[in-house]
Protein backbone atom coordinates (compact mmCIF):
# COMPACT_ATOMS: atom_id res chain seq x y z
CA UNK A 1 0.00 0.00 0.00
CA UNK A 2 2.97 2.29 0.64
CA UNK A 3 4.21 1.52 -2.87
CA UNK A 4 0.81 2.46 -4.33
CA UNK A 5 0.83 5.77 -2.46
CA UNK A 6 4.33 6.54 -3.76
CA UNK A 7 3.51 5.50 -7.32
CA UNK A 8 6.12 2.73 -7.14
CA UNK A 9 4.97 -0.06 -9.45
CA UNK A 10 4.75 -3.53 -7.88
CA UNK A 11 6.34 -6.50 -9.62
CA UNK A 12 4.83 -9.94 -9.18
CA UNK A 13 5.59 -13.27 -10.83
CA UNK A 14 4.20 -16.74 -10.32
CA UNK A 15 6.61 -19.13 -8.64
CA UNK A 16 6.28 -22.78 -7.69
CA UNK A 17 9.63 -24.06 -6.37
CA UNK A 18 12.67 -23.27 -4.21
CA UNK A 19 15.31 -22.71 -6.90
CA UNK A 20 13.14 -20.36 -8.95
CA UNK A 21 12.14 -18.50 -5.79
CA UNK A 22 15.81 -17.85 -5.00
CA UNK A 23 16.46 -16.54 -8.50
CA UNK A 24 13.43 -14.23 -8.48
CA UNK A 25 14.09 -13.06 -4.93
CA UNK A 26 17.72 -12.23 -5.69
CA UNK A 27 16.63 -10.35 -8.81
CA UNK A 28 14.40 -8.15 -6.67
CA UNK A 29 10.89 -9.26 -7.65
CA UNK A 30 8.57 -7.71 -5.05
CA UNK A 31 5.97 -10.46 -4.78
CA UNK A 32 5.92 -14.18 -5.56
CA UNK A 33 2.52 -15.71 -6.25
CA UNK A 34 2.26 -19.44 -5.76
CA UNK A 35 -0.73 -19.63 -8.08
CA UNK A 36 -3.05 -22.55 -8.59
CA UNK A 37 -1.87 -22.13 -12.17
CA UNK A 38 0.70 -24.70 -11.06
CA UNK A 39 -1.98 -27.22 -11.98
CA UNK A 40 -1.38 -26.36 -15.62
CA UNK A 41 2.25 -25.24 -15.64
CA UNK A 42 3.72 -27.83 -13.26
CA UNK A 43 1.25 -30.71 -12.94
CA UNK A 44 -0.04 -30.80 -16.52
CA UNK A 45 -3.77 -30.39 -15.89
CA UNK A 46 -6.01 -28.70 -18.47
CA UNK A 47 -7.17 -26.14 -15.90
CA UNK A 48 -6.73 -25.16 -12.25
CA UNK A 49 -9.77 -27.00 -10.88
CA UNK A 50 -7.97 -30.23 -9.92
CA UNK A 51 -5.41 -28.52 -7.67
CA UNK A 52 -5.70 -29.52 -4.00
CA UNK A 53 -4.82 -27.83 -0.72
CA UNK A 54 -1.98 -30.33 -0.33
CA UNK A 55 -0.60 -29.27 -3.74
CA UNK A 56 -0.72 -25.61 -2.73
CA UNK A 57 0.84 -26.15 0.69
CA UNK A 58 3.64 -28.29 -0.78
CA UNK A 59 4.64 -25.74 -3.42
CA UNK A 60 4.07 -22.65 -1.26
CA UNK A 61 6.38 -24.02 1.42
CA UNK A 62 9.08 -24.65 -1.18
CA UNK A 63 8.82 -21.07 -2.46
CA UNK A 64 8.81 -19.65 1.07
CA UNK A 65 12.08 -21.45 1.80
CA UNK A 66 13.71 -19.74 -1.17
CA UNK A 67 12.30 -16.22 -0.76
CA UNK A 68 14.00 -14.04 1.86
CA UNK A 69 12.68 -10.61 0.84
CA UNK A 70 9.72 -11.02 -1.54
CA UNK A 71 6.15 -11.22 -0.24
CA UNK A 72 4.88 -14.79 -0.75
CA UNK A 73 1.20 -15.20 -1.63
CA UNK A 74 -0.45 -18.61 -1.67
CA UNK A 75 -3.50 -19.30 -3.83
CA UNK A 76 -6.52 -20.93 -2.23
CA UNK A 77 -7.56 -23.66 -4.67
CA UNK A 78 -11.02 -24.45 -6.00
CA UNK A 79 -13.48 -25.55 -3.27
CA UNK A 80 -11.09 -24.69 -0.43
CA UNK A 81 -13.15 -21.61 0.57
CA UNK A 82 -16.48 -21.72 -1.28
CA UNK A 83 -18.33 -24.20 0.95
CA UNK A 84 -18.28 -22.22 4.20
CA UNK A 85 -16.63 -19.34 6.00
CA UNK A 86 -15.24 -21.74 8.59
CA UNK A 87 -13.63 -23.90 5.92
CA UNK A 88 -12.13 -20.80 4.30
CA UNK A 89 -10.47 -19.70 7.56
CA UNK A 90 -9.14 -23.19 8.27
CA UNK A 91 -7.61 -23.56 4.81
CA UNK A 92 -6.21 -20.02 4.80
CA UNK A 93 -4.61 -20.85 8.13
CA UNK A 94 -3.04 -23.98 6.65
CA UNK A 95 -1.45 -21.97 3.85
CA UNK A 96 0.05 -19.62 6.44
CA UNK A 97 1.01 -22.21 9.05
CA UNK A 98 2.09 -25.15 6.87
CA UNK A 99 2.85 -23.38 3.60
CA UNK A 100 4.57 -20.39 5.28
CA UNK A 101 2.76 -17.91 3.00
CA UNK A 102 2.42 -14.31 4.16
CA UNK A 103 -0.85 -13.66 2.32
CA UNK A 104 -3.56 -15.80 0.72
CA UNK A 105 -5.43 -15.17 -2.53
CA UNK A 106 -8.97 -16.15 -3.39
CA UNK A 107 -11.22 -15.50 -6.37
CA UNK A 108 -14.55 -13.69 -6.43
CA UNK A 109 -16.27 -10.47 -5.41
CA UNK A 110 -19.29 -9.85 -3.20
CA UNK A 111 -19.97 -13.58 -2.84
CA UNK A 112 -16.69 -14.17 -0.97
CA UNK A 113 -16.72 -11.04 1.19
CA UNK A 114 -17.81 -13.01 4.29
CA UNK A 115 -14.80 -15.29 3.78
CA UNK A 116 -12.47 -12.30 3.31
CA UNK A 117 -13.75 -10.66 6.49
CA UNK A 118 -13.32 -13.83 8.54
CA UNK A 119 -9.85 -14.58 7.20
CA UNK A 120 -8.70 -11.02 7.89
CA UNK A 121 -10.15 -11.26 11.43
CA UNK A 122 -7.89 -14.29 11.86
CA UNK A 123 -4.94 -11.93 11.18
CA UNK A 124 -4.30 -13.33 7.69
CA UNK A 125 -3.84 -10.78 4.86
CA UNK A 126 -5.97 -11.41 1.77
CA UNK A 127 -5.43 -10.71 -1.91
CA UNK A 128 -8.67 -10.78 -3.92
CA UNK A 129 -9.03 -11.67 -7.61
CA UNK A 130 -11.59 -10.12 -9.97
CA UNK A 131 -12.37 -10.23 -13.70
CA UNK A 132 -11.37 -13.42 -15.45
CA UNK A 133 -11.23 -15.83 -12.51
CA UNK A 134 -9.92 -19.21 -13.76
CA UNK A 135 -11.76 -21.24 -11.10
CA UNK A 136 -15.03 -20.04 -12.68
CA UNK A 137 -13.93 -20.95 -16.18
CA UNK A 138 -16.86 -23.32 -16.75
CA UNK A 139 -19.36 -20.54 -16.00
CA UNK A 140 -17.53 -18.11 -18.30
CA UNK A 141 -17.51 -20.60 -21.17
CA UNK A 142 -13.74 -20.35 -21.60
CA UNK A 143 -10.94 -17.84 -21.12
CA UNK A 144 -12.74 -14.66 -22.21
CA UNK A 145 -12.23 -10.98 -21.40
CA UNK A 146 -14.65 -9.83 -18.70
CA UNK A 147 -16.30 -6.44 -18.08
CA UNK A 148 -16.95 -5.64 -21.73
CA UNK A 149 -20.55 -4.46 -21.22
CA UNK A 150 -21.83 -1.63 -19.03
CA UNK A 151 -23.58 -4.07 -16.71
CA UNK A 152 -20.53 -6.32 -16.39
CA UNK A 153 -18.20 -3.37 -15.81
CA UNK A 154 -20.46 -1.95 -13.09
CA UNK A 155 -20.51 -5.33 -11.32
CA UNK A 156 -16.72 -5.60 -11.31
CA UNK A 157 -16.41 -2.05 -9.93
CA UNK A 158 -19.01 -2.85 -7.26
CA UNK A 159 -17.18 -6.08 -6.39
CA UNK A 160 -13.90 -4.17 -6.10
CA UNK A 161 -15.46 -1.73 -3.63
CA UNK A 162 -16.91 -4.55 -1.57
CA UNK A 163 -13.76 -6.67 -1.35
CA UNK A 164 -11.82 -3.60 -0.18
CA UNK A 165 -14.47 -2.87 2.45
CA UNK A 166 -14.28 -6.52 3.53
CA UNK A 167 -10.60 -6.06 4.32
CA UNK A 168 -8.66 -7.26 1.28
CA UNK A 169 -5.14 -5.80 1.12
CA UNK A 170 -4.61 -6.26 -2.61
CA UNK A 171 -6.55 -7.31 -5.70
CA UNK A 172 -5.54 -9.03 -8.93
CA UNK A 173 -7.44 -7.75 -11.97
CA UNK A 174 -7.34 -10.31 -14.77
CA UNK A 175 -8.59 -10.12 -18.33
CA UNK A 176 -10.51 -6.83 -18.20
CA UNK A 177 -10.39 -3.70 -20.40
CA UNK A 178 -7.64 -1.19 -19.65
CA UNK A 179 -10.08 1.65 -18.90
CA UNK A 180 -12.01 -0.44 -16.38
CA UNK A 181 -8.79 -1.38 -14.58
CA UNK A 182 -7.77 2.29 -14.55
CA UNK A 183 -11.07 3.30 -12.92
CA UNK A 184 -10.77 0.62 -10.24
CA UNK A 185 -7.12 1.44 -9.55
CA UNK A 186 -7.93 5.12 -9.07
CA UNK A 187 -10.87 4.43 -6.77
CA UNK A 188 -9.34 1.82 -4.46
CA UNK A 189 -6.80 2.56 -1.75
CA UNK A 190 -5.43 -1.00 -1.96
CA UNK A 191 -3.00 -1.96 -4.77
CA UNK A 192 -4.28 -3.46 -8.01
CA UNK A 193 -2.15 -6.05 -9.79
CA UNK A 194 -2.94 -6.49 -13.47
CA UNK A 195 -2.67 -9.46 -15.77
CA UNK A 196 -4.24 -8.65 -19.09
CA UNK A 197 -5.66 -5.47 -17.53
CA UNK A 198 -3.48 -2.76 -19.05
CA UNK A 199 -0.78 -0.41 -17.82
CA UNK A 200 -2.65 1.65 -15.24
CA UNK A 201 -2.68 -0.97 -12.48
CA UNK A 202 -0.42 -0.48 -9.48
CA UNK A 203 1.56 -3.56 -10.48
CA UNK A 204 1.75 -6.44 -12.92
CA UNK A 205 1.90 -10.22 -12.68
CA UNK A 206 2.78 -12.83 -15.28
CA UNK A 207 3.15 -16.58 -15.26
CA UNK A 208 6.93 -16.95 -15.39
CA UNK A 209 6.86 -19.78 -17.97
CA UNK A 210 4.97 -17.43 -20.30
CA UNK A 211 7.33 -14.46 -19.94
CA UNK A 212 10.35 -16.76 -20.37
CA UNK A 213 9.02 -18.31 -23.57
CA UNK A 214 8.85 -21.81 -22.13
CA UNK A 215 5.46 -22.54 -23.74
CA UNK A 216 4.85 -22.19 -27.47
CA UNK A 217 1.43 -23.85 -27.83
CA UNK A 218 -0.54 -20.76 -26.79
CA UNK A 219 0.46 -17.18 -25.98
CA UNK A 220 -2.18 -14.79 -24.58
CA UNK A 221 -2.23 -11.28 -26.04
CA UNK A 222 -1.16 -9.73 -22.73
CA UNK A 223 2.04 -11.77 -22.47
CA UNK A 224 5.41 -10.34 -23.46
CA UNK A 225 8.24 -12.82 -23.88
CA UNK A 226 11.22 -11.21 -22.13
CA UNK A 227 13.61 -14.07 -22.95
CA UNK A 228 13.24 -17.11 -25.18
CA UNK A 229 14.41 -19.45 -22.45
CA UNK A 230 12.48 -22.38 -23.89
CA UNK A 231 14.61 -22.38 -27.05
CA UNK A 232 17.80 -21.91 -25.01
CA UNK A 233 16.90 -24.86 -22.76
CA UNK A 234 15.99 -27.08 -25.71
CA UNK A 235 19.37 -26.36 -27.33
CA UNK A 236 21.12 -27.22 -24.06
CA UNK A 237 19.19 -30.51 -23.79
CA UNK A 238 20.12 -31.35 -27.39
CA UNK A 239 23.81 -30.61 -26.73
CA UNK A 240 23.71 -32.80 -23.62
CA UNK A 241 22.15 -35.68 -25.55
CA UNK A 242 24.75 -35.37 -28.33
CA UNK A 243 27.74 -35.33 -25.96
CA UNK A 244 26.52 -38.29 -23.92
CA UNK A 245 25.84 -40.26 -27.09
CA UNK A 246 29.25 -39.53 -28.66
CA UNK A 247 31.13 -40.00 -25.38
CA UNK A 248 32.52 -36.48 -25.09
CA UNK A 249 30.69 -35.99 -21.80
CA UNK A 250 31.78 -36.52 -19.13
CA UNK A 251 35.28 -35.36 -20.03
CA UNK A 252 38.37 -35.60 -17.82
CA UNK A 253 37.56 -32.30 -16.10
CA UNK A 254 34.13 -33.67 -15.16
CA UNK A 255 35.52 -36.83 -13.55
CA UNK A 256 37.24 -37.80 -10.29
CA UNK A 257 40.65 -39.45 -10.24
CA UNK A 258 42.91 -41.17 -7.69
CA UNK A 259 46.29 -42.87 -7.79
CA UNK A 260 45.69 -45.91 -9.98
CA UNK A 261 48.01 -47.86 -7.70
CA UNK A 262 45.21 -48.37 -5.20
CA UNK A 263 43.59 -50.71 -7.69
CA UNK A 264 46.59 -53.09 -7.87
CA UNK A 265 44.60 -55.53 -5.73
CA UNK A 266 42.46 -56.30 -8.79
CA UNK A 267 45.34 -58.37 -10.24
CA UNK A 268 46.12 -60.19 -6.99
Amino acid sequence: MNMKQKGDKITMLTCYDYSMAKLMDNAGVDTLLVGDSLGMTILGYEDTLSVTMEDMIHHTAAVARGAKNALVIGDMPFMSYQVSVEQAVINAGRLIKEGRAQMVKLEGGASVCPQIEAIVKASIPVCAHLGLTPQSINMFGGFKVQGKTEEAAKKIIDDARKIEAAGASMVVLEGIPTKLAQIITKELTIPTIGIGAGRFCDGQVLVYQDMLGMFSDFKPKFVKVFANTGEFMTNAFNDYIKEVKDGSFPAEENSYSVDNGIFDFINE
